[in-house]
């Protein structure tokens, strides 16, 4: 089992930059699969990234050379830089773990002005 908190969403102009943390309640590092999910109003949720336990990543199309996705495993912590940030990029954004289920944290709001 583990608890992911995310922390770091906010109100950002388009072009503008964030950072997510999602921090564990345990160690991350026997944990093979980790990522970031966003839901916008009215639709589902949709991957953003992905990073393996060996660090292996996987985007979006839509966030490919944008956002990247990082893991600090002494601080069980997993990172999402963005970018150059569209309007489209509102969403709430999850963090999630597979640990035998699939665990998700409560969401962080990022909304990007035009």
């Amino acid at each position: 089992q583990v608890q992911l908190v995310e922390s770091g969403g906010g109100l950002v102009q388009a072009g503008g930059s964030l950072r997510l943390s999602c921090a564990a309640s345990r160690s991350i590092f026997g944990i093979n699969s980790m990522g970031w999910y966003r839901q916008a109003p009215g639709k589902q949720r949709d991957l953003v990234a992905a990073i393996t336990r060996g660090g292996s990543t996987d985007y979006a199309d839509s966030v490919k050379g944008r956002f990247s996705i990082s893991r600090d495993n002494a601080k069980n912590t997993v990172y999402l830089q963005m970018n150059s940030l569209k309007p489209e990029d509102t969403a709430v954004y999850y963090c999630n773990a597979v640990v035998g289920h699939s665990y998700w944290g409560q969401g962080t709001q990022v909304t990007v002005s035009s």
